[in-house]
């Protein structure tokens, strides 16, 4: 696709309050509850969400300390600080099913520690890309749709905009010209509001704060491109108007369909879980290849199989936008970062309680945080790669 000169490309984001993110950001709450009490601990949770109940299923070795009522509690403050607190869907009004048992003795034989070397806690196959689009390196459609929902909520939260939401989405196509974004050719945000506001009035309401996301105003489509809630209302949403389900949104979270997908999710699982490990490692070294002048685009695949520590596959794709030769970079590379799960959450420092945040807003084309978050998206490998080549 982007080998093509001029086209459209489109990507979709949904805010924290769409009914799948809101059971993604269950899910990683209850992920760094778990590390807040041991960062050894093993988590793979999934949640559902419907208007009556909450459900949460999955596998978990951990201390006796987190406790149901503790794993309780935090699902309704996550439900609470998202601002459910509408009739049919209320944080402390939320029945909640706990069916979380113990990790199976089979993964946990082939993860546990051999000769300092945790295994893949399972098979797969992880991609991590990067390009020079936009100033964090992603692709410019998934960025901007990403931050026209930030920029709204933040919006709300200080007060400049009426409470609407919490469950939002947007989308973004953008025209290229020689393969570089030119402007959107059309936005469309569907958010939900109060039952006495109108479709014009939500319009005008957000319009400044989707046209500053752009690099200037020649970006912003013209009027009748800006679409806000189409169908003309949206007062039903989260779980009320539809169920939520983690993990359904894996697009969102990575890079907008710019990029291929190892099809694994990334919320609710612990660093041994290489589904999210190795495509934050992945990513993190696209961005430094692509930070580095190296190449305008970077794809990089890792396979592993459960309970081997080293990645059975390193793949690395320039897309013709490389200088220098991408056997001797795949090489160099895998020097730079041991791909094991021991050595990539070694690397990233990622046995930290630091995956809520990341449930919203994308994973990647963040900024790393005093915490740790976002670690992967450290540029600190340029200059080791800049006096390589």
């Amino acid at each position: 696709m982007f080998n093509q000169k001029d086209f459209l490309f489109t990507s979709e984001s949904v805010s924290p309050g769409h009914p799948d993110k809101i059971c993604d950001q269950i899910s990683d709450s209850i992920l760094d509850l778990y590390l807040k009490h041991d960062p050894y601990s093993r988590v793979a949770v999934e949640a559902f969400a419907t208007p009556s109940k909450i459900i949460i299923g999955g596998e978990t070795k951990g201390p006796a300390s987190v406790t149901k009522d503790l794993i309780e509690q935090t699902i309704r403050k996550t439900i609470k600080d998202i601002g459910y607190e509408q009739e049919k869907f209320h944080w402390n009004k939320i029945a909640i099913e706990n069916l979380l048992i113990g990790q199976s003795p089979d993964i946990s034989v082939g993860v546990d520690a051999k000769n300092g070397e945790e295994g893949a806690g399972d098979q797969g196959i992880m991609f991590g890309f990067a390009c020079d689009e936009t100033e964090h390196f992603m692709p410019a459609a998934i960025y901007y749709a990403n931050r026209i929902l930030q920029n709204i909520f933040i919006a709300i939260g200080e007060g400049k905009l009426p409470k609407l939401g919490p469950d939002a989405k947007s989308q973004v196509t953008l025209s290229y010209h020689h393969g570089k974004p030119m402007k959107a050719t059309s936005v469309v945000v569907s958010i939900q509001h109060p039952e006495n506001m109108t479709q014009v009035e939500v319009k005008e309401l957000i319009k400044p704060y989707v046209a500053d996301v752009f690099p200037d105003s020649n970006w912003m489509c013209d009027d009748k491109n800006f679409y806000v809630n189409p169908t003309g209302i949206f007062t039903i949403g989260g779980p009320e108007g539809d169920c939520g389900l983690t993990g359904r949104k894996i697009i969102v979270d990575t890079y907008g369909g710019a990029s291929p997908h190892g099809g694994g999710a990334f919320s609710g699982k612990d660093p041994t879980k290489v589904d999210r490990s190795a495509a934050y490692a992945a990513r993190y070294l696209a961005k430094n290849v692509v930070a580095a002048g190296l190449s305008s685009r970077c794809t990089i695949q890792l396979s592993y199989a459960i309970g081997v520590a080293e990645p059975l596959s390193f793949y690395i794709n320039t897309h013709n936008t490389g200088n220098v030769d991408e056997q001797k970079l795949a090489l160099l590379l895998q020097k730079l970062v041991h791909l094991s799960p021991t050595g990539i959450k070694n690397h990233l420092q990622l046995l930290r309680p630091i995956y809520q945040k990341t449930a919203s807003f994308g994973h990647f084309g963040r900024v790393p945080e005093e915490d740790g978050s976002f670690s992967w998206e450290k540029t600190d490998l340029v200059d080791e790669l800049r006096k390589e080549f």
